[in-house]
């Protein structure tokens, strides 16, 4: 049986979602608790692998359960009091093992479709990154997920390069590079706005894939031209330019949320699922 997860997080106290000996993170966090409710070593499979310090709003995972674990799941349905779907209730069962005002959370717990595979059935990801600026101002409940630039930054100029960066692209500059991954990305889109409730400039970008510490960096990119540092058409020649620059800023993890994972219709989520794995068998992509 395989379980699709909808997940939630503040990574402000994780070291990233994989897990590591010795460190917290998101992985062994919530395999510990799933282990408590089915027993065994579950194992989770996850849609994109955040950093340190980032958050989700919208993160996506799928566990396979073996035989011992899957009657553990529906041998609760025939209880009296029990909720009538037995692998919904895995979300609230685990999340309550996880304790009241947890950093992170199971919303929703499901039988996967055929051919689901959270990884490499995803089609895009979606992240948001608000930064406050000297207009804004810094608000300190707001702290763990917003970035603080002590400027006044321009959001027409940023919007304008960040769309000049949607597109099918290399994007080797914005990148740290990992040995025999490409950078070869679908930019699908990009930009910015200014809440018009507090002054927080966000930005909503969403790729096929995103290469390692990517989003931050375009980000990065963007305040540089926001405080006009660089210019609007700089970002694209930086881009093109294939290396990384001092002028572009990986910024804080604090800012970042993956908020949407995007699959297709159900009859095509096997189909996407090889496609992807074929791909990234061909360029040592992870």
């Amino acid at each position: 049986m395989r379980i699709r997860l909808d997940l939630a997080y503040d990574g402000t106290h994780f070291r990233g979602w994989a897990r590591q000996p010795g460190l917290r993170t998101v992985q062994g966090t919530l395999e510990d608790a799933l282990a408590r409710v089915l027993g065994g070593d579950p194992r989770l499979v996850v849609a994109g692998r955040t950093d340190a310090g980032v958050h989700a709003a919208g993160q996506t995972a799928h566990l396979d359960l073996d035989e011992e674990q899957s009657a553990r799941v529906m041998q609760r349905s025939g209880r009296p009091g029990a909720e009538p779907d037995p692998v919904a209730a895995l979300a609230r069962r685990a999340t309550g093992v996880l304790g009241a005002y947890s950093d992170v959370a199971i919303h929703r717990s499901s039988i996967a479709p055929a051919g689901f595979d959270a990884r490499f059935s995803a089609v895009w990801r979606r992240y948001e990154y608000r930064v406050a600026d000297r207009i804004a101002g810094y608000d300190p409940l707001e702290r763990h997920r917003t970035t603080n630039v002590r400027a006044e930054l321009d959001v027409t100029a940023m919007d304008a390069a960040a769309r000049s960066l949607i597109g099918l692209h290399d994007f080797a500059a914005y990148c740290k590079p990992r040995e025999e991954a490409t950078t070869i990305r679908t930019l699908l889109d990009f930009g910015w706005r200014r809440d018009e409730s507090t002054g927080v400039l966000i930005a909503a970008v969403r790729a096929d894939a995103f290469c390692h510490s990517m989003v931050r960096a375009l980000v990065g990119g963007c305040v540089a031209v926001g405080e006009g540092r660089l210019d609007v058409d700089d970002l694209a020649d930086i881009r093109d330019g294939l290396d990384r620059v001092p002028e572009i800023k990986v910024l804080a993890a604090r800012g970042l949320t993956l908020t949407e994972v995007g699959y297709p219709a159900d009859d095509q989520l096997a189909g996407r699922a090889e496609q992807t794995r074929a791909r990234r068998a061909l360029t040592g992509d992870e």
